[in-house]
């Protein structure tokens, strides 16, 4: 099929891999049509059309053979382990086992020195892995008593195993096999058994007959729409001007508030490639029956659910807890339910030691380039910094605060520090290596570090205490401010301590042909 797609990757400068995975994304939209007029009381053939795509995608449109094989391997050693392997240790033991798969095929991506342009097994291998392990820890919670689990471990726990071919359809759902979203096995039963379209609520307002809620179609080719625009973008524009274009001499040799704005300019542009194959995923999901979450107030459907990203709230973030918030939704999911809450130590407020591991296992799944651990690094000490920004400034605009008249200006202050950290921090890992990673925050100047670390430093020195002082002589002492206990009020000791639980800088996830074309 390499005739058909070397024509069309010629003309837009991209490599015939990046084609084919386009095309893959796209021809989901279809099949997806496809997928739901397979009768949901034959469950069996669902799974059986997820597994068919699957093998159509990675034999005769991508040709990669051998990948197809590796994830089966996987998919196989973590069905029988979580089967019969009924200890505590189980859901590491499958953690170890796939992640250890996955890093060494990102160790022998990197020995080849394979772009990013290069299709291959890593990318679906990083979407299998958060499914993988989820399912573990979802059997795992499925086993232990109900008194013990919090509300999305009883949620998401499974307690009936599945059958090998139920198992199949889950680890090969078409529309997310190549670059997610991920799902739950909870997610994925139900979508193939339409449970949540047969609640008394959405029954009545069923279209033409059918099973189906209205507002599918619109909101999944919405989504397509949005998605080639995205990447329309990229190709025309972010090839050219991205991050890697701050080593160049003549970026150099600009003013310096020049190359600070400039380089403001290259976030949403590298941005835009992640933001493209998301929503395309995201659309073709949709159409399957995935992501359906209810009606509004106006009785509108409501298809969020399978949303990987939020532009709007990206781009234009009041704070950067909201920007973390909105950008890789699943895999902050996956690393808040799989690894932070399963290392921290039970009726213990997770620490620093919880948050680094969060960061690690989320550098260590994307791969070994050192560009990932610098970002992942810079983004620990942003977490810490953020939630005592958040915690120490934000009550001073909150009313009877005499300053609260300006907390419109506070916003637009933070969207601003939000994005120019995102900017900063993120480039690492977009350039990968050591070297240019450092060439361009010199370049910048540091001002990412002078921000970060210099506020790290205030806060500890006595920033916060003087800031803790003004909030009570404004009379708003611990107002807004996130507790252990998530209320906002403040603790017994009477200082509020920040919740760190959804607090997680999580770059790009399977990012995987989506880098500026050779």
């Amino acid at each position: 099929m390499d005739g058909l797609f070397a024509p069309l990757a010629s003309a837009l400068g991209a490599s015939v891999d990046q084609i084919k995975l386009i095309f893959c994304l796209l021809v989901a939209y279809p099949l997806g049509s496809l997928f739901v007029r397979v009768p949901s009381s034959q469950p069996a053939l669902r799974h059986l059309f997820s597994v068919s795509v699957a093998v159509l995608f990675f034999f005769p449109v991508l040709k990669i053979y051998s990948a197809f094989f590796q994830l089966l391997a996987s998919i196989l050693a973590t069905y029988y382990i979580a089967k019969y392997d009924k200890s505590k240790k189980m859901p590491w033991l499958v953690f170890f086992v796939v992640m250890g798969h996955l890093t060494v095929n990102h160790i022998i991506r990197a020995l080849k020195n394979q772009s990013y342009e290069t299709m291959e097994v890593t990318g679906p291998q990083m979407v299998l892995t958060m499914k993988l392990t989820t399912f573990a820890w979802n059997v795992f919670d499925g086993r232990r008593p109900t008194e013990d689990l919090d509300k999305w471990q009883m949620a998401k726990r499974v307690t009936k195993y599945p059958s090998l071919l139920e198992f199949l359809g889950y680890s090969f759902y078409f529309p997310g096999i190549l670059v997610g979203p991920f799902l739950d096995y909870t997610e994925y039963t139900e979508l193939v058994h339409e449970t949540i379209f047969k609640d008394p609520s959405v029954k009545g307002k069923h279209t033409s007959g059918r099973m189906l809620p209205p507002g599918r179609k619109r909101a999944a080719y919405t989504r397509m729409i949005l998605g080639l625009l995205y990447l329309g973008a990229f190709v025309v524009v972010g090839s050219t001007y991205n991050f890697a274009a701050a080593n160049n001499p003549e970026f150099a040799q600009l003013p310096y508030w020049r190359r600070f704005l400039f380089f403001q300019t290259f976030g949403p542009l590298e941005r835009a490639k992640y933001y493209a194959i998301w929503t395309l995923t995201e659309g073709a999901s949709i159409l399957t029956g995935l992501g359906f979450t209810g009606f509004s107030p106006s009785g509108s459907p409501n298809w969020t659910g399978a949303a990987n990203v939020k532009v709007l709230d990206i781009e234009f973030p009041s704070n950067f807890k909201l920007l973390l918030d909105s950008w890789n939704m699943k895999t902050n999911i996956w690393l808040r339910e799989c690894v932070y809450k399963r290392v921290a130590t039970k009726g213990k407020k997770p620490g620093n030691k919880v948050t680094a591991i969060t960061f690690f296992t989320s550098a260590f799944w994307h791969g070994i380039a050192s560009g990932y651990y610098m970002t992942f690094f810079m983004g620990a000490l942003i977490t810490s910094a953020a939630r005592l920004a958040r915690a120490s400034f934000r009550p001073l605009f909150l009313s009877p605060s005499p300053l609260s008249s300006f907390k419109s200006l506070y916003d637009i202050v933070g969207t601003i520090t939000a994005l120019t950290i995102l900017n900063y921090s993120a480039a690492p890992f977009i350039v990968s290596t050591y070297s240019g990673s450092i060439g361009v925050w010199r370049v910048l100047g540091w001002y990412g570090h002078i921000v970060i670390v210099g506020g790290l430093v205030f806060f500890y020195i006595g920033g916060s205490k003087w800031l803790r002082g003004l909030q009570k002589s404004f009379g708003v002492l611990d107002a807004g401010r996130p507790t252990a206990n998530g209320n906002g009020k403040a603790s017994s000791s009477g200082t509020a301590t920040p919740l760190a639980e959804k607090n997680f800088v999580i770059p790009p996830g399977p990012d995987k042909l989506v880098a500026p074309p050779s």
